[in-house]
């Protein structure tokens, strides 16, 4: 099992290079195609209904300036990944918004890459196109830290293969584990990254307040599921700190994230919740946490 088709989004933001990276030597190390995909901005909904009109001279010149502002993103998409070692691309533009776009590509897609959410929009009355995806897509999502390398850590040689024994992104995993359908979701779709990581945690928090959900030991079933496909998995039980006067576990998210700088994770598994399209409520406190504060890669399956 392999990610063979892999969709990135290509922008002019400045941490765009840290996430092609990433998408570029998945694409390497599993044989992939990556596609760049660039978005002018404007949904294709209004094309659709007829509610552009581009003859309107301003309107002409502002389109004109989104789809320059794209092109020149992919411009410097081929020669990136050529550079890497990458030989199978391919550049897309499209006239859409960058959550209704990327969640149409990703469709016969593997996976799909993005950058953290842009933490200068946080409190937007509406959701950042990562959370649209997320819930859209049907694929799953790794989204990049913005503090993210840009320098490949991954040897190619003339042909534009990986070297024998690279190091692959995910050489440390820790997955959230809660036996949710979510976080099944997840688990499955990261089997190509836990069968080639070093090590695997399955992090497992409260489990006493759900008896029966986890198996007769906490993580026990799921472990042997991952060992059947070859994936050895150690499992990390922890209990969440208990706040007001009923003791109600706090939200996890930060726990998890300090879970994975404990053990050195460099990829974190999460399921992700949530079905709004209101910001305030389109996914679950864990998921808002995590993509906010995160410093490592995640990646995420809705």
């Amino acid at each position: 099992m392999a990610y063979k088709t892999i969709l990135v989004h290509v922008d002019d933001a400045p941490h765009a290079a840290a996430r092609i990276l990433m998408a570029a030597e998945l694409a390497l190390q599993d044989g992939a195609h990556l596609i760049g995909a660039a978005m002018t901005g404007v949904s294709r909904f209004l094309y659709q209904n007829e509610m552009v009109d581009e003859q309107d001279p301003n309107l002409a010149l502002h389109l004109d300036f989104l789809r320059q502002r794209a092109r020149r993103a992919l411009v410097q998409f081929g020669p990136h990944v050529q550079a890497l070692g990458l030989r199978s691309f391919e550049e897309r533009l499209l006239d859409d918004e960058p959550g209704a776009g990327l969640s149409l590509l990703a469709r016969h897609a593997d996976l799909v890459v993005l950058s953290q959410a842009d933490p200068e929009r946080q409190g937007a009355p509406l959701p950042d196109y990562q959370a649209q995806v997320l819930t859209d897509a049907g694929r799953p999502v790794l989204l990049v830290p913005h503090a993210a390398r840009t320098a490949s850590a991954i040897a190619v040689n003339a042909a534009g293969v990986a070297s024998a024994g690279a190091p692959a992104p995910g050489q440390h995993v820790l997955v959230a584990w809660n036996a949710s359908k979510e976080a099944a979701r997840a688990l499955h779709e990261a089997l190509p990254l836990l069968a080639r990581a070093a090590s695997v945690h399955l992090a497992i928090f409260d489990a006493e307040l759900r008896p029966g959900v986890y198996g007769d030991k906490p993580g026990e079933d799921v472990q042997r599921w991952l060992e059947r496909h070859g994936i050895h998995a150690g499992i990390v039980l922890r209990q969440s700190a208990r706040q007001g006067l009923l003791k109600r576990p706090a939200d996890i998210g930060d726990a998890l994230l300090a879970l994975a700088s404990e053990l050195g994770s460099d990829l974190l598994v999460l399921g992700a919740y949530g079905h709004s399209r209101f910001r305030e409520t389109l996914l679950g406190g864990v998921t808002r946490t995590v993509l906010e504060s995160m410093h490592l890669p995640v990646l995420m399956a809705h």
